[in-house]
């Protein structure tokens, strides 16, 4: 393996790591500033750690996705990556926390859904790009997702509703 494709794997799990790290400080500092009674303000600070995570980390992740898929073409492998189940998923988790970023930010999608839609896709794209998430269907992976937002939907509305000032 070269030392580009090596250097860009490690990019690659960098820009997922930033992004669930972003994802984790985002909830606390929610949680957090729940406490002060403070939701406007509280929820304007989740919205700008997500966005810094969503521009470094996935601007990361996505430009060594694709130097990972030039280089594979480029040296002829035997398995593209546009072929493979886990490719897709990677991209479908990148889209969904696109897109739920961008519906989170012009509120059409309730605070704690999105946050846990985008805090599971982050984790998810993380076990994907460390080869941590066992072999699944494209389609097993995609409902192993929507039951694990289920949970982290439960999860954060309770430690939200304990965050709550009494």
């Amino acid at each position: 393996m070269s030392t580009f494709v090596v250097f860009t794997l490690f990019c690659q799990a960098l820009g997922a790591i930033i992004g669930v790290v972003t994802a984790v400080w985002g909830q606390i500092a929610y949680v957090h500033a729940m406490r002060d009674g403070h939701i406007d303000r509280a929820e304007r600070r989740h919205l700008d750690i997500i966005a810094h995570g969503l521009r470094w980390g996935m601007s990361l992740l996505l430009v060594s996705s694709l130097a990972l898929v030039v280089a594979a073409y480029l040296s002829g492998a035997a398995t593209q990556p546009a072929v493979t189940e886990n490719y897709w998923a990677l991209v479908a988790f990148a889209l969904i926390i696109l897109f739920i970023s961008l519906e989170l930010s012009r509120k059409r999608i309730t605070f704690v859904l999105g946050s846990a839609i985008a805090f599971t896709a982050w984790w998810f794209l993380a076990y994907l790009t460390l080869g941590w998430m066992p072999p699944l269907a494209f389609g097993a992976t995609i409902a192993f997702f929507v039951v694990a937002t289920g949970v982290f939907y439960g999860v954060l509305q309770y430690a939200h509703f304990l965050a709550r000032p009494k």
